[in-house]
């Protein structure tokens, strides 16, 4: 593992967390449509009330795996896959919702994240 690497899971991982506990009833420039809150923005996507809880779920645990990945490297790449996908799910919704490219940026900078960690396993 690299130090980029590293540095990189603890990003994600901080992001994950910011979003999902920090930030998950507050309001911010980036929540789809005109949402305030995370169930508001699940809402603006047309998705089920249960999706939430699922999503936010998978989210921790892999932002949790990429912390443990620092000691035990074969979390790593699962985790970084899955939010990986996560975040290709985030930026379709903003598409479907219609959104302004800006409310993409944070899932979209996610992405390549994950991407790059996920590289470091591979290589």
């Amino acid at each position: 593992m690299t130090a980029v690497g590293t540095v990189l899971q603890v990003a994600i991982a901080f992001g994950i967390f910011n979003v999902w506990v920090l930030r998950f009833a507050a309001s911010t420039e980036w929540r789809g449509g005109d949402a305030t809150t995370m169930q508001e923005e699940f809402a603006v996507y047309g998705l089920p009330e249960w999706s939430v809880w699922v999503i936010g779920a998978l989210k921790l645990l892999c932002a949790t795996g990429l912390v443990a990945g620092i000691w035990i490297p074969q979390c790593t790449l699962p985790a970084a896959a899955c939010l990986a996908i996560l975040m290709l799910g985030a930026i379709a919704m903003h598409v479907k919702a219609r959104d302004p490219i800006k409310k993409s940026l944070p899932a979209l900078a996610m992405l390549v994240m994950c991407v790059v960690v996920a590289g470091f396993q591979v290589a």
